[in-house]
Formats: C-alpha cells, structure tokens, sequence
C-alpha cells in the first residue's frame, strides 16, 4: 500500500515504515503529525482523488529536525569586477511513515 502526498509545494511517494525528509515542519521531535492532502492512495486498486482523495490522511512521527549540507551561491559578473560569494543550509524535518488511512 502506498500514498501520495503533498507537503511543502513537493510531492511524495510513501508507504508505512518509511523514512523522508521533507520542508521543515514546526513539529518537535517525537510529536505526531497528520498529511490531509493525499493526491492517490493504492491498495491493490488507485484510487486517485479530485484534487485530494476524500477522508484519506496519512499519520507520520517526526524524527529529527535539522539542516542540510551547504550550498554555494557564487555571482559574478565579468569585466566589471564583480563577485559575491554565499552560502545556503535548507532546514528540513525527518519523519517516520507510521499508517496510511484510506
């Protein structure tokens, strides 16, 4: 059995027992959260929904909050001397897969 499901403007695949990381959530370690915006759920038959299969949510643990490995952001701009130089962490929260009501 698997689901579809949308948090934060990206789309997953899950199935129970999974483990992804997605935006961050304002979730603390250990708490229960709750996906209302399932896209499809499959068991044995695709029930895909219209925009959102109805009474379908998918309940996950959260496991650990954190940030990314670094990004570099360079710009530059030639003959003018110009050049910047930054640096991006993307936050992002770990959770758990643990039911998928449908």
């Amino acid at each position: 059995m698997y689901a579809i499901i949308v948090t934060g403007g990206k789309q997953y695949k899950v199935s129970e027992g999974d483990v992804i990381t997605i935006e961050k959530l304002d979730s603390e370690v250990g708490e229960t959260v709750t996906f209302d915006q399932v896209l499809a759920v499959s068991d044995g038959s695709l029930k895909v929904g219209n925009p959102t299969v109805e009474n379908a949510t998918v309940e996950a643990s959260v496991i650990s909050n954190g940030r990314a490995k670094k990004v570099i952001v360079y710009k530059y701009k030639r003959k003018t001397g110009y050049h910047k130089k930054n640096g991006h962490r993307q936050l992002f929260t770990k959770v758990k897969i643990n039911k998928i009501n449908a």
